[in-house]
């Protein structure tokens, strides 16, 4: 079993004790790794616009990730394209890390992807930002930055 179906693996048995509704969850470092090991995976940064240019956004190769908001800002709105968005940036058989601030709409994104076909996707757990410390701030309790993994602005 090479590295990368060993995280693989890890994720989807992490969804089977969890009983998620699509094929897995990793942490953060977990995602980079498997970005680096395979490199047809793909982050899906399901944040708003907004976000990612105001807080800052992760920092891979052209082609390892897509964004594809999970809702606008303002108005939190559902993004009506999304799956056929996503169906653009990927297809139904590729390793995708969903990615939010969080870690609640990447779950719903992750749903959604595996009930139109997506087979293999992974919900990034405790999200970029993570959650908010004693004082109201992210990014130092949990998360990508917190992780100290790759990101750029904000």
């Amino acid at each position: 079993m090479t590295p990368a179906d060993q995280l693989i693996a890890t994720a989807r048995d992490r969804a089977a004790s969890l009983a998620l509704p699509y094929a897995g969850a990793v942490t953060p470092r977990e995602a980079y790794r498997l970005l680096q090991l395979d490199p047809s995976a793909k982050l899906v940064d399901v944040r708003t616009d907004a976000e990612r240019h105001w807080v800052g956004q992760v920092a891979l190769p052209a082609g390892q990730h897509a964004a594809i908001e999970w809702s606008s800002w303002p108005g939190g709105m559902a993004n009506p394209r999304f799956i056929e968005q996503l169906s653009a940036a990927a297809g139904k058989d590729d390793v995708l890390l969903f990615l939010c601030r969080s870690d609640v709409r990447s779950r719903h994104a992750a749903r959604l992807a595996a009930e139109h076909g997506f087979a293999n996707a992974f919900d990034v757990l405790e999200g970029f930002e993570g959650d908010k410390d004693s004082e109201g701030h992210r990014k130092s309790v949990a998360g990508w930055c917190k992780a100290g993994l790759p990101w750029i602005g904000g």
